[in-house]
């Protein structure tokens, strides 16, 4: 049997290409979802048609970076269809063929490529927040209070008033008013 997987990682993005890819190659069963690629524990469909795989079915996919992001979980997905002695078929790397040492060896290479290319973005998306933190970017939810209102919400917890009363006066809650005086 032939069974497929597809992924993309957000809602926006389109799966169609890679189910028609599947389809074309005659994939009985086709597993399908959108979610991040970061870990194949958070991808229920992937496990679903890992588990589905019996001796001699295949396992295919369109491109090997839907099914992992990492070198560790590509060798972990590698290693669970070579335990169920299945087979692995990547569409867009027609040359690899999990049956051999060789095909192995590169599905192993693209996987780490994969995951160095995630470590990669991760590590530029972080250093633009730092900028924009440098540069005097808030990230987070805005302020439900205006500058002027804050500074009326301490004069009046200054004169005595209780946070809930504050929080009324404003239409907003006590903890809101609590967080904002510290």
């Amino acid at each position: 049997m032939k069974i497929g997987y597809a992924r993309v990682s957000t809602q926006q993005q389109n799966i169609d290409r890679q189910v028609a890819a599947l389809k074309a190659e005659g994939c009985e069963l086709i597993y399908q979802e959108k979610a991040s690629g970061k870990s194949t524990r958070s991808r229920p469909e992937l496990q679903k048609a890992l588990s589905a795989l019996k001796a001699d079915d295949v396992f295919i996919v369109a491109e090997w970076d839907r099914a992992t992001r990492s070198y560790v979980d590509g060798l972990d997905i590698m290693a669970d269809i070579g335990d169920r002695g299945a087979l692995l078929k990547v569409l867009d790397r027609p040359l690899f063929d999990l049956t051999t040492p060789m095909g192995k060896a590169m599905l192993g290479f693209l996987s780490a490529i994969a995951q160095d290319e995630r470590e990669r973005r991760l590590s530029q998306a972080e250093q633009g927040r730092k900028r924009a933190r440098k540069n005097g970017v808030k990230f987070g939810r805005p302020s439900v209070l205006s500058p002027h209102q804050k500074r009326e919400a301490e004069r009046l917890r200054a004169e005595g008033q209780s946070l809930r009363e504050i929080g009324a006066l404003f239409n907003v809650s006590a903890s809101t008013i609590s967080r904002l005086l510290k």
